[in-house]
């Protein structure tokens, strides 16, 4: 019960400060324009997957890739940091809710902000695709749908469990700006530089090692499109990585990167919340 209560409080909260309504804007402006472009690629045209479908969801995937994660980390960052700052968060705990209840009811309700603006936004998205393309695959559409809600997710528990660990709103807000630049600018700026580092200028002529390869995997936001592809092959159709023959480089190993990038910060930052005198 107490949990429950944590988590409509926050969802509450979001409706008054217009983070849900916001966001939902948000997705909805996104799916709709490039829902509204309707342009199919030349590459696409002759496809065994409905054209429309992949050209919708080719558009979609770079957008998709890094504004997901910047709501996802904007709509959670300051969840108990900042009501920590400014004195809510002993209020909250003056409740018959532990610290864990406290952590997790903030996950749940941020995650169903971030739920009902994607849903909303992709909704309207499929809903131009049915009533103006000549075919549209609505189950694949749904399907991708239900996964870029995960990844919202992940990103509401990575900065959640960073926001436990934090003092001030500030130094929150500095962490999440640092996790958006490592995963969407500097991940591949860094491999680069490792393998400059170990191979020099040439890539050996067995090509990079497995292992290698697992570390580019290990970017939630590659992660994501592997694991995209479990459930939608056809999202193969629209992203290229390097093949290896090792059974942690499989599509499926996506949603453990996922999984563990949820729940490691997350357990992390509760574990030095319980520790924290917020007084």
């Amino acid at each position: 019960m107490a949990l429950r209560a944590v988590v409509r409080k926050d969802f509450q909260d979001s409706i008054r400060s217009f983070a849900l309504l916001s966001t939902t804007a948000v997705f909805v402006a996104f799916g709709a324009l490039l829902a509204a472009i309707q342009w199919i690629p030349p590459i696409y045209r002759d496809s065994a997957v409905d054209p429309n479908t992949l050209a919708l969801l080719n558009s979609m995937r770079q957008p998709t890739v890094f504004l997901v994660p910047l709501i996802g980390l904007l709509l959670a960052y300051d969840t108990l940091a900042g009501e920590r700052e400014d004195g809510s968060l002993r209020l909250l705990l003056g409740l018959p809710n532990t610290r864990a209840e406290a952590v997790l009811g903030k996950v749940i309700g941020r995650t169903g902000v971030i739920t009902v603006a994607i849903g909303v936004g992709y909704a309207v998205a499929g809903g131009i695709a049915l009533a103006t393309y000549e075919s549209f695959d609505l189950r694949v559409f749904a399907l991708y749908t239900v996964l870029t809600v995960f990844y919202g997710a992940v990103y509401v528990a990575l900065a959640t469990g960073f926001s436990a660990a934090m003092r001030t709103r500030m130094n929150a807000f500095a962490g999440a700006g640092g996790l958006y630049a490592l995963f969407l600018l500097g991940w591949d700026v860094l491999l680069l530089m490792l393998q400059l580092v170990i191979y020099g200028n040439e890539i050996p002529e067995t090509g990079l090692p497995d292992w290698f390869k697992f570390l580019g995997l290990a970017n939630p936001s590659t992660a994501f499109m592997h694991a995209v592809q479990v459930f939608v092959p056809e999202y193969g159709e629209i992203t290229f990585y390097p093949e290896g023959s090792a059974w942690y480089l499989d599509d499926w190993m996506g949603f453990v990167v996922l999984a563990a990038w949820a729940v490691t910060p997350l357990v992390l930052g509760l574990w030095r919340f319980e520790r924290t005198d917020i007084h």
